[in-house]
Order: C-alpha cells, then sequence, then structure tokens
C-alpha cells in the first residue's frame, strides 16, 4: 500500500490522466442516471418495441440515417428536435427510445424530452452500432 501511495504521489500526471479517463468512462452513465435518463440495450429496446408499441427516435444526420436505421425509426436529425418537438406530443404517452451512432447525442434529446415532460424515455445504449452488433436488422428505407 505504501509502494502505491508513493507511486501515485510520484506520478501526479498519470494519475490525474487515470481519474480523468475514468470519470470520462463512467461520468456520463451516472449523470444520465441522475438525469432519470434510462439506458437500454438492443435486446430491451426490441422488447420495448414489439410488446411496449415503443416509438425509436433517430436523431443522426440525413446520411448517417439513410446508410440504415432501426425499422420503423422516425428520422428527426439532432439539430431539429428542438423546433420540431411538437411533432412528438402525440407520442408523449408511449415509450420512447432515442437513438443516435453511439449513444451519445441521443443522450442528449434525452434530457431534452425529459424537460419537455415525456416520461418514459430511454436511451440506446451504444446506439445503432450496438444494434448492429447485436446483428439486428436496419432498413435502408
Amino acid at each position: 500500500m505504501q509502494q502505491l501511495i508513493e507511486f501515485l504521489s510520484n506520478h501526479t500526471l498519470l494519475t490525474s490522466l487515470l481519474v480523468a479517463i475514468v470519470l470520462a468512462l463512467y461520468g456520463t452513465s451516472f449523470i444520465n442516471r441522475l438525469r432519470g435518463i434510462k439506458q437500454v440495450g438492443p435486446a430491451e429496446a426490441t422488447q420495448m418495441i414489439n410488446h411496449d408499441d415503443a416509438i425509436v427516435i433517430d436523431v443522426r444526420e440525413n446520411n448517417e440515417y439513410a446508410d440504415g436505421h432501426i425499422i420503423n425509426a422516425m428520422h428527426i436529425p439532432m439539430t431539429n428536435v428542438q423546433s420540431r418537438i411538437s411533432e412528438l406530443e402525440k407520442h408523449k404517452s408511449k415509450p420512447i427510445i432515442v437513438s443516435c451512432r453511439s449513444g451519445a447525442r441521443s443522450a442528449t434529446v434525452c434530457g431534452w424530452l425529459k424537460k419537455h415532460e415525456f416520461e418514459n424515455v430511454s436511451n440506446l445504449k451504444g446506439g445503432v452500432m450496438a444494434w448492429t452488433s447485436a446483428s439486428l436488422p436496419l432498413s435502408k428505407k
């Protein structure tokens, strides 16, 4: 234990970088939990779509969406979400899953939806990348 303390005190830059990396990896997840944003993986999202009539909102840019998206996903690029929030009002009572490429942009959009009193909002953890990694289908229509 003494050697560890000595190492950490002698290598403050390395120690600071380690702390920063750990915070970056776990901080976002912790902040999302504090904000009340539920994270769902591809399997749980599929169940929500099939059994709970969940709405999927894809917030990627047009070219990303055209490359392939979750079947029946509603496409609203992140830059347009706040101006098009009225389009989502009719879905306020349904479960909503927000997706993007990796789950970062969609987490931000989930926060915006929560501020507009959408209660049942989930972020697709890992985004469309996790969806494809789970061998789930994408549509190009």
